[in-house]
């Protein structure tokens, strides 16, 4: 699945439009979910009955087409099939219950309810809700994708509202093979440092931008509760927080996409990044380093690329001497290995990437295949 972004110009009708589909999609979804808990052992084909049986009900859910609200019912289904898996996995803690939306900021079209119109330059909405036709600003050109187009989606974000077209499309690129293999140990001081000896800086952009959001927040605290002045100084603090979001996605997908250039054969820790992130004297530094999506980005690349991936376990890969296989007990602020039995001495972190590479060429000898993950989700480049 490729995903082509645009933004959309339009007038404040429009948009005010677009906000109504938004929250008739939140309570079909709502919906849904209420009828799943009132009625046990309802399935999907009950929530498809139910949206369709809504606009006798409730008038203004009628605006919406009729592919959006089945849409909206396929969210509330996913949330409980994603509950009913968790369960099946045994997960430990909270295993995700559907919950009620209140935040709702994206609707869905099928096949039907918009077309391109003047050369997909524009889209044209036809249901009840009154869009109508709105501008498309972006630099990919949808001529000849009008067959591959499965979905629609309206996004709204703090710096406006954006179109997103899903089209049903396998996205493959030639690279050059190198021959090459490496090894990569995530970190915190340096984003990664490689089987080789090279580092990565981490550019800890939350941590650069963290002095002008306090200073928006502070003017947030000031403002009156439902005043114009507090709605506006929303807007500006979620526009900083955005700028932040869309840096670290930046980087990402240029970091993983030069190393599949540099390289053939990538191995990396397979973290568990949301057990680590209970360490509250690290985990904002941890989620400043973005490490997941960085990971999701070196997944889709090694598709795109026909490169090999592999996620190796990550236990005791900075312990373990590179040189002789002993275990060297560190703490956290040893950043320099040294082996006494085979009088081995060098960066930490350079260990644990030997370490992890060979874990990595050690799992292909004896499983014979990558472990590389599920990209239904990830965001392309093409979105940015």
């Amino acid at each position: 699945m490729l995903v082509y972004e645009f933004k959309l110009k339009g007038k404040p009708h429009q948009y005010q439009a677009i906000d109504e589909a938004i929250r008739i999609v939140q309570f079909i979804r709502n919906k849904a979910v209420r009828y799943w808990v009132d009625n046990r052992g309802a399935g999907k084909n009950d929530l498809y009955k139910l949206a369709a049986s809504l606009p006798k009900e409730f008038e203004f859910s009628d605006k919406l087409n009729s592919t959006a609200r089945q849409q909206a019912t396929e969210r509330a289904w996913s949330a409980i099939s994603n509950f009913f898996e968790n369960c099946k996995k045994k997960i430990s803690g909270q295993k995700g219950y559907p919950k009620f939306q209140k935040d709702n900021r994206s609707v869905e079209y099928k096949r039907s309810g918009w077309k391109l119109v003047e050369g997909c330059k524009r889209i044209l909405f036809s249901d009840k809700c009154g869009i109508g036709t709105l501008k498309l600003i972006g630099k990919q050109c949808l001529n000849g994708f009008q067959d591959q187009i499965k979905r629609v989606r309206l996004v709204r974000r703090a710096d406006g509202y954006y179109a997103q077209f899903c089209l049903d499309i396998d996205r493959k690129e030639c690279l050059a093979s190198t021959g090459s293999i490496v090894g990569l140990d995530m970190g915190i001081r340096h984003l990664w440092t490689d089987s080789l000896g090279h580092i990565l800086e981490n550019p800890r952009v939350l941590k650069q931008s963290e002095k002008a959001l306090k200073r928006e927040h502070r003017k947030l605290s000031r403002k009156q509760e439902g005043s114009s002045n507090r709605r506006k100084q929303i807007k500006r603090l979620a526009k900083k927080h955005l700028k932040v979001q869309r840096q670290r996605k930046d980087f990402a997908i240029k970091a993983a996409r030069a190393l599949y250039q540099s390289y053939d054969f990538v191995v990396i820790e397979n973290l568990q990044i949301k057990n680590m992130l209970k360490n509250h004297t690290l985990a904002k530094a941890i989620s400043d380093a973005s490490w997941h999506q960085l990971k999701r980005w070196l997944e889709y690349f090694s598709q795109v690329f026909s490169k090999a991936l592999v996620l190796v376990p990550a236990h005791h890969t900075s312990q373990a001497c590179s040189g002789c296989g002993k275990r060297v007990v560190k703490s956290l602020n040893e950043r320099v290995h040294r082996c006494d039995s085979c009088g081995l001495e060098l960066d930490r972190d350079h260990n644990a990437a030997l370490n992890i590479l060979s874990k990595g060429l050690a799992l292909i000898g004896t499983v014979g295949h990558t472990e590389t993950g599920h990209h239904r989700d990830v965001e392309t480049p093409e979105k940015r």
